[in-house]
């Protein structure tokens, strides 16, 4: 498929597969928010406890306000196994009444009791600072505290890995899904693919409309109506050519007599015996294209009846049809030989002198001089069996399939392929179907070609 040729299975993967990652990784920055967020303010609400605890130990005294800090209850308040807790008090002239004095200074709250948080650093490292305006008596102090960040980058680094891993894990699925549901999606156009790639070039019979799926019913019908058209072109067609061959064999008929009375006539005289000779040849292949024109239309396995077949024995059409082809296998020395058991089928005489004609005919023609040609009918279990061997140049297999096909034939001795009027195979590929037969082609143990065709067998009471 070129890269450039639009895509039903791509448009469809880029429209669902874009915005689900889109709405994913919008989700997933929505929970990193959610899941952060309450961390941030537990981490905040610890620091707002510490300066709430600190002024408790606040008391106001004649010489102003002093602080009732213990020791002991300093080291509680800065015991931290993983952060570093740092604290100051402060008066409203940015006196140190406690504390670390070298804590950050920061502009002191307007409002009393109302915490402001912020970001600093403190010797050295980043730390997150509260401060909150208390009221001592008639003096305001502000109380600072301060922590390291390692639990918070800690508990944001298992946030994010736990997160990464889910919106991996859920844009493999998605992916996964939309994929699947795609593939099955398009399994409707695959079913009609396969329904028309398993037909031969004649079946032209409408796509069942109930049997697909309903957003299809649009285009079976313009199948369907495309396979009617080609259906009443390809029966006019074959009407034209049973009309055309059917008009021609009168005339030519005729002129085949006038010639062969010319030849008598004028034997003697070599120059004009030579030109009659060759309008002899050219008349015969007139004929011979005629009557194979008027067998392609009468074999047809869209007009073919059932009725037509009767028994028949196949050995003595065979016999019937071998004084045809001696005068031709003597032209190139060959030697045509018959072994033919007495074999009974249905099927139409006419008809299966057609196949047994072209078979006989595409081995004397592919088979060079000196070469042997042998026609064989036997019953084998079931099945009567009518095969023509040859010792000409073998079929590819690759060519096996297709020379079966109209206006294809393999060019005699190179195994080239070439266009012409090779429809001898194709007449035959439509009479075996008429009877319900297969035909299979295979290699002769001296070199050549087997071509056998296999015929239901009838028993002698039908």
């Amino acid at each position: 498929m070129s890269s450039g040729q639009p895509s039903i299975r791509r448009s469809l993967l880029g429209w669902l597969i874009i915005p689900l990652l889109l709405v994913n990784f919008i989700g997933g920055g929505l929970v990193y928010w959610l899941a952060w967020e309450p961390a941030q303010l537990a981490f905040d609400q610890s620091l707002a406890d510490t300066c709430w605890a600190l002024a408790t130990r606040l008391n106001k005294t004649e010489a102003g306000i002093s602080v009732d800090l213990p020791s002991s209850v300093e080291q509680v308040l800065r015991v931290d196994h993983i952060n570093t807790i740092y604290f100051a008090i402060r008066n409203q002239k940015n006196q140190t009444l406690a504390g670390d004095s070298d804590f950050p200074t920061l502009a002191q709250p307007e409002n009393l009791d109302e915490p402001h948080f912020s970001n600093g650093k403190m010797r050295g490292e980043e730390i997150r600072i509260i401060n909150i305006k208390f009221s001592a008596g008639d003096q305001d102090v502000v109380i600072y505290a301060g922590e390291t960040l390692k639990k918070r980058n800690a508990i944001r680094t298992r946030i994010l890995t736990a997160l990464i891993f889910i919106e991996g894990a859920l844009t493999f699925l998605l992916l996964g899904v939309v994929w699947i549901a795609v593939t099955k999606g398009l399994l409707p156009l695959k079913k009609i693919q396969a329904d028309l790639n398993q037909r031969d070039f004649d079946a032209l019979s409408a796509i069942p409309v109930e049997e697909n799926a309903l957003e299809l019913g649009a285009v079976v019908t313009a199948i369907n109506r495309l396979l009617k058209k080609i259906e009443i072109g390809s029966n006019a067609q074959q009407e034209f050519l049973a009309n055309i061959a059917h008009q021609l064999r009168t005339p030519l008929a005729g002129l085949k007599a006038q010639i062969e009375w010319l030849q008598d006539k004028y034997a003697s005289e070599t120059t004009t015996a030579r030109s009659i000779s060759l309008m002899m040849i050219s008349t015969e292949r007139m004929i011979r294209q005629t009557n194979q024109l008027l067998s392609l239309a009468r074999a047809e396995p869209s007009k073919f009846e059932r009725k037509r077949l009767e028994p028949v024995s196949l050995d003595m059409i065979v016999t019937d049809c071998i004084p045809h082809f001696l005068g031709t296998a003597d032209k190139k020395n060959i030697d045509l030989g018959f072994e033919l058991a007495p074999t009974r089928i249905s099927g139409d005489a006419f008809l299966l002198r057609d196949l047994i004609e072209n078979l006989i005919d595409n081995a004397i023609s592919y088979t060079p001089e000196g070469g042997v040609v042998t026609v064989n009918t036997f019953t084998e279990g079931e099945q009567v069996i009518f095969s023509v061997e040859d010792n000409g140049p073998g079929i590819p297999e690759a060519e096996r399939e297709l020379i079966f096909h109209r206006h294809y034939r393999i060019y005699e001795g190179t195994g080239e392929r070439v266009k012409g009027n090779g429809i001898g195979l194709a007449i035959v590929a439509d009479i075996v179907k008429d009877h319900n037969a297969q035909i299979t082609i295979s290699d002769a143990e001296a070199g050549g070609t087997i071509f056998s065709v296999h015929f239901p067998a009838i028993r002698d009471n039908e």
